[in-house]
């Protein structure tokens, strides 16, 4: 039996299953996905197995990850339901999606890891919220846990109702990220700096701004003064933007983002 089988390739499941194979044997890991030919090209180029049917991979994967969008999951839990047991764990990615509305589709007993990932796992640097019982789970299976998303990134564990909260936080903000690099790329190649070059500067000033705030500790509003000197260019930078209402349009698409978040079931 493999140890760690993904429902669902899609953008999702196939970030997080190259991030799994750096820390997991091929020979752990069992996929499936509608799309066969999509299956057999990543088995042959990451040497994991694959199953024909979602119930197949079910019956061969201890951990079972359900790497699908939120209106699949009736489908896919009707596929699996007669196949997981009580030694299963069910590794839930949907935003939305309880723990309970999993328990009552797929049995009391069945175990349940609710989490929210980012596609930023693709190159290591995922972000992700995990939430589960401890008690319901060995410590060994914690350790695998723990294992499993800290191999595509970094991982914070928080209360279930914060979950939605987490969707917006890192789940969905990525795409913002990109808007914001596009953006910024955009204005400069306006003055003359050449395309590729401008994505370069942005991109690498994001990343580096990132780490600045996960490595230093200092608040953001502290770093953010730090580059600010007076009467200088870039608080004139940061009063445009404050006069076009930048905090609050972030504020107002997580606002947007946890709304949708609710009316998930």
């Amino acid at each position: 039996m493999s140890k760690i089988g993904f429902i669902g390739m899609g953008n999702m499941g196939y970030a997080m299953l190259k991030g799994v194979l750096k820390s997991f044997e091929a020979s752990d890991i069992i996929i499936t996905s509608p799309n066969k030919e999509k299956c057999e090209n990543i088995a042959k180029d990451t040497g994991v197995r694959y199953a024909e049917t979602n119930a197949e991979l079910a019956a061969n994967a201890k951990f079972v990850v359900l790497a699908v969008k939120p209106q699949v999951y009736p489908e896919v839990l009707k596929n699996i339901k007669n196949v997981i047991t009580g030694d299963s764990v069910i590794i839930s990615i949907a935003p939305g999606i309880t723990i309970e509305s999993l328990k009552k589709q797929l049995g009391a007993d069945i175990r349940i890891v609710r989490a929210m990932p980012n596609t930023p796992a693709l190159v290591g640097e995922g972000m992700t919220g995990v939430s589960y019982c401890k008690e319901d789970f060995s410590f060994e299976e914690r350790d695998l846990i723990d294992s499993f998303f800290n191999a595509f990134g970094k991982a914070v564990y928080v209360a279930e109702n914060q979950m939605d909260g987490v969707v917006c936080a890192s789940g969905s903000s990525p795409a913002y990220v990109y808007m914001f690099i596009e953006a910024l790329a955009d204005s400069v190649v306006k003055y003359g700096i050449k395309r590729e070059d401008a994505y370069k500067l942005v991109a690498q000033t994001v990343l580096g701004s990132a780490k600045m705030v996960l490595e230093t500790g200092e608040h953001p509003g502290l770093l953010k003064d730090k580059v600010c000197s007076p009467g200088g260019t870039t608080i004139q930078g940061v009063a445009a933007l404050e006069a076009e209402g930048f905090r609050n349009a972030v504020i107002k698409a997580t606002d947007a983002c946890y709304e949708k978040c609710t009316k998930i079931k």
